[in-house]
Parts: structure tokens; C-alpha cells; sequence
């Protein structure tokens, strides 16, 4: 069974579009925008490994995402993307990020 990975973020397109430029990695995907689809897939999917939060949003967001992700799912691994690199780099992070934890040759396709 692929591993489930969480993005969280504000900008839907980059949501959408991550997971089909990333099609090839050895994981399934979920996406969420908000507090309340968060916690419905952290509540209907127990095979999310990993949660990755996305720059758009605001950081007061971004820590009470954090803060409920840690309390509600503990074994799930965390990462959040910085700001000043902008939406476009989010297919980056996400790939060396995939990679580091699932892939055994962590060399870019």
C-alpha cells in the first residue's frame, strides 16, 4: 500500500497541480484547503505519513494547522514550505520532501 500524503495549502491550482506533475512518486495524495477538510481526511484517512503546509497561507493558519495535525494525528511526519520562495517552487518542496521519506533512490526523475 503507497503512502498518503496530505497538501494543505490556500491556492486550490497549486493543490490540483502538484499531485499530476508528481504523478511518477510512490505515494497517493489528498488535498485540503482549510481547518475543516484537514481534519475530515485526518479523520477518514489512516494512511496519511506525511502533511505538507504550503507558504500562501497565513502563519497564525499555518501554526493551528500544525498544532491540530500533532494533537489529533502524532504519528503523521509535519513539513511546512516557506513563503519567500512562492507558489511555484511548491512542486519542488514536495518532491525532494516525497522523496527523502518514501523513495529508496532519492535522485530526481
Amino acid at each position: 500500500m503507497k503512502p498518503v500524503v496530505l497538501l494543505i495549502g490556500k491556492l486550490r491550482q497549486v493543490i490540483s497541480e502538484v499531485p499530476r506533475q508528481l504523478d511518477h512518486l510512490p505515494v497517493n495524495w489528498l488535498g485540503a484547503h482549510d481547518h475543516a477538510e484537514v481534519m475530515h481526511q485526518l479523520e477518514n484517512e489512516p494512511n496519511i505519513a506525511c502533511a505538507i503546509i504550503g507558504g500562501s497561507l497565513p502563519d497564525d493558519v499555518r501554526g493551528d494547522l500544525v498544532a491540530m495535525i500533532a494533537t489529533r494525528r502524532p504519528d503523521i511526519c509535519i513539513h511546512v514550505k516557506d513563503r519567500a520562495s512562492g507558489p511555484d517552487a511548491m512542486a519542488g518542496f514536495v518532491d525532494r520532501v516525497v522523496r527523502m521519506q518514501f523513495v529508496q533512490d532519492r535522485a530526481p526523475a
